[in-house]
């Protein structure tokens, strides 16, 4: 049985979009399919334009065409509503074919004083449980628990059984008098202690409430550090120099009128600097910064002047290293305030801002409730790609391991390490030395507390000089040619990981692949049980999570390595919480093909299944059988596999890297790995083009993995 959730805000500003998305995530973490409606489009600007929500969330959810405003307020003006509540209910049943289906309703502004009646109107016709969605503003708790009542009440009050609960955003969110959300005072309301105290409050007072709390979500700046050129374009500026507008966020916004000396202080990461253009030792000093690694958000030209040719010429290094600059055309007053009429809200085409959103708000639901959404629900779980996220995570933090980075001082991998801290993912090591390691950190702006580790390579490297030359005797190793070795991060990272000072090792940010698995196989070597080392590749589609297996490491296995390859990358899924239905790949399904490559696949498969009769393994089977329901039932209809396999190994690394990149590429999805699998430790090679979230990920796999070997 579906269910129908109806989130209604109770007042303008609650952040409707962000609670929608982070309701979405959380029922997605726990397996739960989910679909999304919001049954009339509502634009921040007003008019007919595209729906925010809908935008957003239908690039991977399954959504109903909104009807536009102007309809809507036709049909109610002409005493139409039953028209508008049918064609509502024609659109909601297209969609409501999943276990749970989100309803967004309308939000009551001044334009729009008919919303909390047409909310009233939708619930009741779709039959939908009805969630609240508020946020402080100016009122304290119990201000917010009396203005929720009321609310409520205009719903039927407890008497209507429909109503769930209240999910509470914008908690601790810096305001002005007016209410309205001011980031630009966030440093008056910042500290998460400020934000749980906050929330205990909250707490606190609806224990005495029939309504039910069903989040708590607290203000948090980086959600709203929006792009350089987001910025450029609601100012209408013109772009000097593009740099990396698409990417760099702006965090803070600093007007430079002072003197240099008294400015430094906010030349850090993400700050947009706002200058008039013929300030030439503001834009100098900036340019210097960006050379020294800090990652300035942006330069704002004001005045309407151009900069200086010279100044332009001595500035190109830092404006080649990717910093940003745009000039308005209005004074630096005129620009202030343009500054402050700039919209919070996510845009639609952000992903990366959207998806940290969502986390952030799904991260503080209620847990029980979205629990209860599945409860009566039917049907094979697919493990859909947020929900494979969070759970990797979560296995890491359970595993609660340590993973030393050969690359400690590469800008990524020292994000990476902080995030995994921050969220509790492993205690991560950063290899090199402490004093460069601290100042890519400060360029950064990310600060290196509890969680992560710094060691001195320098200090510790003659350690580990004995053991190498015990390990690598018989091929000739001496003390001065361990020394040479050791001086290569990876080789010491992994001698650590070889006595146990580590769980595990993750390279490759800026070493090749083959810098980052040679010194492992040489030292680490392959597990007890195991003959062979293969990779495979998580396959995040938009509704499950595939693994393909070996697309990275052997080039033409035998019959019987395929079969091992089978076996582990099985293993793996099974790790990773996917249910393993191994499809062994070929160009023929069943027995309809000869020769030699099909005979290796149909003899490596019955080699797995002799091996491990618990797995459920079939082959060979044509790619669009294994993974296609009606083809399966055509080509293969006895199969156990065909058409729902989640595990798919490949006859050899031609057919298994080809059609990785090809699926990932022109589907535009993400994909974690290569993950080794085979080695008796756990070493994990990454792309020399990771994001910083590419680097977590394979952190978190890394930290499972040395769990599942012990």
């Amino acid at each position: 049985m579906s269910r129908t959730i109806m989130l209604i805000p109770i007042s303008s500003g609650v952040g409707l979009t962000s609670i929608s998305m982070g309701t979405l995530r959380a029922a997605e973490r726990k397996g739960v399919s989910v679909s999304f409606y919001k049954p009339i489009s509502q634009p921040r600007q007003g008019g007919d334009g595209p729906d925010l929500t809908s935008t957003i969330v239908g690039q991977d959810i399954k959504t109903a065409e909104p009807i536009a405003m102007s309809v809507a307020e036709n049909w109610l003006g002409n005493e139409q509503s039953d028209v508008l509540l049918e064609t509502i209910v024609e659109r909601y049943n297209q969609v409501n074919t999943t276990d749970v289906t989100l309803i967004e309703g309308l939000v009551p502004t001044r334009k729009h004083p008919f919303a909390n009646q047409v909310n009233a109107d939708i619930a009741a016709t779709l039959g939908a449980e009805i969630v609240f969605v508020a946020s402080p503003g100016l009122d304290n708790p119990s201000q917010l628990k009396e203005r929720i009542e009321v609310a409520c009440s205009h719903f039927g009050g407890t008497k209507n059984k429909n109503i769930k609960g209240v999910i509470i955003n914008k908690l601790n969110a810096p305001v002005d008098e007016a209410g309205r959300t001011r980031p630009d005072l966030s440093e008056m309301f910042d500290g998460s202690d400020a934000a749980k105290q906050a929330n205990l409050e909250v707490m606190e007072i609806f224990n005495t409430s029939p309504i039910r709390v069903l989040g708590c979500v607290p203000w948090n700046l980086d959600l709203i550090a929006t792009r350089a050129v987001d910025m450029a374009k609601h100012l209408n500026a013109e772009v000097i120099n593009k740099g990396e507008i698409q990417s760099r966020r702006i965090k803070s916004i600093t007007f430079c009128a002072r003197s240099i000396p008294n400015m430094i202080e906010h030349f850090k990461p993400g700050s947009l600097l706002v200058t008039s253009a013929d300030r030439p030792d503001v834009i100098v000093a900036a340019a210097l910064a960006a050379m020294n690694g800090v990652e300035i958000g942006a330069i704002l030209l004001t005045g309407g002047y151009d900069m200086p040719a010279e100044i332009v010429d001595l500035c190109k290094p830092a404006f080649d290293s990717g910093l940003p600059v745009f000039k308005a055309q209005g004074n630096t007053w005129q620009t202030s305030l343009n500054l402050q009429s700039f919209s919070l809200e996510v845009p639609a085409d952000d992903k990366e801002r959207a998806e940290h959103v969502s986390d952030h708000v799904a991260g503080h639901i209620d847990g029980p409730w979205i629990d209860s959404l599945a409860e009566g629900t039917q049907g094979i779980r697919r493990l859909s790609p947020p929900a494979f996220r969070y759970q990797l995570t979560e296995f890491a933090r359970k595993a609660g391991k340590r993973i030393v980075l050969p690359e400690g001082d590469e800008p990524r991998t020292v994000k990476a390490a902080a995030l995994c801290a921050e969220r509790g993912i492993a205690n991560c090591v950063l290899l090199g030395n402490p004093e460069e390691i601290k100042r890519v950190a400060a360029q950064q702006g990310v600060q290196l507390g509890a969680g992560v580790d710094i060691i001195d390579a320098n200090a510790v490297r003659e350690n580990y000089v004995a053991r190498l030359v015990e390990l690598r005797s018989k091929k000739g190793m001496t003390e001065v040619v361990a020394r040479e070795k050791l001086e290569d991060s990876v080789f010491l990272g992994t001698m650590m990981l070889e006595a146990g000072e580590v769980d595990g090792l993750v390279s490759g940010a800026v070493h090749t692949t083959a810098n980052t698995i040679v010194p492992p196989f040489q030292i680490i070597k392959t597990a007890p049980n195991a003959s062979i080392v293969s990779s495979i590749f998580f396959m995040l589609l938009p509704d499950q999570v595939l693994v393909y297996g070996d697309c990275a490491i052997n080039p033409d296995p035998t019959a019987e390595q395929l079969a091992e390859i089978a076996i582990q990358s099985a293993d793996s899924a099974t790790a990773f919480g996917i249910d393993p239905r191994v499809a062994m790949i070929s160009y023929s399904t069943g027995t309809s093909g000869k020769g030699a490559d099909v005979d290796k696949v149909r003899e490596a498969t019955e080699l797995a299944k002799e091996k491990r009769p618990d797995l459920v393994i079939d082959g060979p089977l044509q790619y669009d059988a294994a993974i296609m329901e009606n083809v399966a039932a055509s080509k293969a209809p006895n199969s156990p596999v065909a058409g729902k396999a989640t595990v798919f190994v490949f006859p050899d690394l031609n057919t298994g890297n080809t059609t990785y990149k090809a699926v990932q590429r022109s589907a535009d999805l993400v994909s974690i790995g290569p993950m080794l699998q085979g080695m008796r430790k756990p070493v994990n090679d990454l792309s020399r083009g990771a994001l910083v979230d590419d680097i977590v990920y394979t952190i978190a796999l890394t930290a499972i993995q040395a769990t599942q070997q012990q």
